[in-house]
């Protein structure tokens, strides 16, 4: 994921800003981390530079 689309991003339940948090990059994207609302505190993982942001009960029926 590139930083920038921190932009255009919100969360998906309240459209709400969204902070990141990196725990591994490369030059030009984010690896793995997470995005948290800063609204309803809901974290979004970023895995293999792709953030998944569905909303948590949809994420708990993808996962099943």
């Amino acid at each position: 994921m590139k930083e920038s689309l921190l932009d255009i991003l919100c969360c998906p339940v309240d459209k709400a800003d969204l902070e990141l948090d990196v725990e591994d990059r490369t030059d030009e994207e984010i690896l793995e981390g997470s995005l948290t609302c800063t609204e309803c505190d809901e974290v979004y993982p970023i895995e293999d530079g792709i953030p998944n942001l569905l909303p948590p009960d949809m994420r708990d029926e993808a996962a099943a």
